[in-house]
């Protein structure tokens, strides 16, 4: 079968207003560390692991016409071994909840906003 797109996400863009401040949030909630040097942009991928698609926080320094619109709805969902831990780091972070851990008969979630207003959602699955 001829497939010229690939069935793979190489990364997530996440569209932000502050570069740094984004960079230094991310890695935060993610435990990752800031790679040396001054980010200015456009892009900065935060590496999520071998064979994962990476986040790729973009503020579009170069569109002299661009103009941020936070998204509405979660963008994606990060995995969590404990929600309720997750909850408490973002929580303590300082997120914006939008919506508390909600308990399914097969996973629990919750959802929270980036300092940008972009929202997120956390999901531990149970086996």
């Amino acid at each position: 079968m001829f497939k010229p797109i690939e069935n793979r996400i190489d990364t997530i863009f996440i569209h932000v207003s502050d570069l740094e401040r984004s960079i230094k949030w991310y890695s935060d909630l993610l435990g990752l560390e800031v790679r040396e040097g001054k980010h200015t942009g456009p892009v900065y991928t935060l590496n999520m692991g071998d064979g994962r698609p990476g986040i790729t926080l973009d503020n579009h320094c170069f569109e002299e016409d661009y103009k941020f619109i936070p998204s509405n709805q979660p963008l994606f969902n990060l995995s969590a071994s404990d929600i309720n831990e997750a909850f408490k780091h973002v929580t303590e972070m300082g997120a914006e909840i939008t919506s508390e851990i909600i308990t399914h008969p097969d996973l629990a979630e919750f959802s929270f906003k980036d300092p940008d207003g972009n929202i997120i959602m956390v999901c531990t699955c149970f086996s």
